[in-house]
């Protein structure tokens, strides 16, 4: 069914009734504050978020109910923060703890908004059907050279694909792999089919990103077989209501490995960058930035391009060099 179109008096009017309950929350959120017996900070994660409500986790493992102050802007999953109990099981953030690192997307308005923080790995989810491509495969892996995570490329569904479309398959992406991106191929039919994933996600803070119909859902109801029961008990728990579809939330493993289940990367799109950024995010650029004949060298056909030459040479895979080309021009659409 085709998504309505919301008039612009219709959008006003949604985000004003939005604005009017987020300041509806924080007089709440202070009242709390103001009427709590003991001033004593404590620190905690959150490991869930509905609208404005959190939930956070204590070092100890205890789930909390808590509001928090708006001016701290937007607080998402994973975040480590300082909150002020006001009651049983229920508090008030008050302060965000410095990030290791936040993945973020452009909303509506191209302003970034954050969708998880802390995370350490990025798995980019691709599928048999429908078709992967390069080129959306390496704006996941800019993005994730930009904020400093680890990136693995998953293939899902392998059992869809036959020994001979899984050795194009390997062809297709082998030069990831060269230039040092783990490649793995997974299946929640098979036996044993997620160990490969498993191995790679241990010891990791990660979040599943690829596009619609790859599978995403599945392997992180594979992976967390009573998904749906854990949110909704964590919803009840904390007073939130049993909302599982709209709830962003990190799952602990038995393994030691995390991951962050959220909604919001559904649409997740690389957000507006410069091309010295777009430069950065091709890892295998790194040794020859800068060693052009030009300084202001767009890679394209001047002579003395250190990227080309590279190319010419078999160092640079020549679909990078294209989709880096085909970015570049995009973003000079854009301004």
């Amino acid at each position: 069914m085709t998504r309505r179109r919301l008039t612009k008096r219709q959008r006003e009017r949604i985000a004003q009734l939005q604005e009017e309950r987020r300041k509806q929350l924080a007089r709440k959120a202070e009242q709390a504050l103001q009427s709590a017996e003991s001033e004593e900070v404590r620190e905690g994660r959150v490991i869930s978020r509905h609208g404005q409500h959190l939930v956070v986790q204590s070092p100890s493992g205890q789930h909390h109910h808590c509001l928090f102050r708006q001016n701290l802007g937007e607080i998402v999953c994973g975040d480590r923060v300082l909150w002020q109990p006001v009651a049983d099981d229920q508090g008030v953030v008050v302060s965000l703890l410095p990030r290791d690192t936040v993945l973020s997307r452009p909303d509506y308005s191209g302003r970034d908004k954050p969708l998880a923080a802390n995370i350490t790995q990025l798995v980019v989810v691709l599928a048999p059907r429908p078709p992967p491509t390069g080129y959306l495969t390496d704006q996941y892996l800019i993005a994730a050279e930009l904020i400093g995570v680890n990136a693995l490329i998953t293939l899902n569904k392998a059992d869809l694909l036959s020994p001979d479309e899984w050795q194009v398959f390997q062809e297709s992406f082998s030069h990831y792999q060269n230039i040092g991106y783990p490649v793995i191929s997974v299946s929640a039919k098979r036996e044993h089919g997620l160990a490969p994933l498993l191995t790679q996600l241990k010891g990791q803070t990660s979040i599943l990103v690829g596009q619609s119909g790859v599978g995403k859902s599945s392997l992180i109801n594979a992976l967390i077989p009573h998904r749906e029961e854990a949110v909704g008990e964590l919803s009840e728990a904390s007073g939130l209501g049993r909302h599982t579809t709209s709830v962003a939330t990190l799952h602990f493993l038995d393994n030691g490995a995390e991951i962050i289940d959220s909604p919001g990367v559904r649409s997740f799109r690389l957000g507006r960058i410069g091309i010295r950024e777009l430069e950065k995010g091709f890892r295998e650029f790194a040794p020859y930035l800068g060693k052009c004949r030009f300084s202001n060298c767009r890679h394209r056909n001047e002579p003395g391009c250190a990227l080309i030459e590279a190319v010419e040479a078999g160092h640079i895979h020549p679909e990078r060099l294209k989709n880096f080309l085909h970015m570049a021009e995009q973003m000079d659409k854009q301004r």
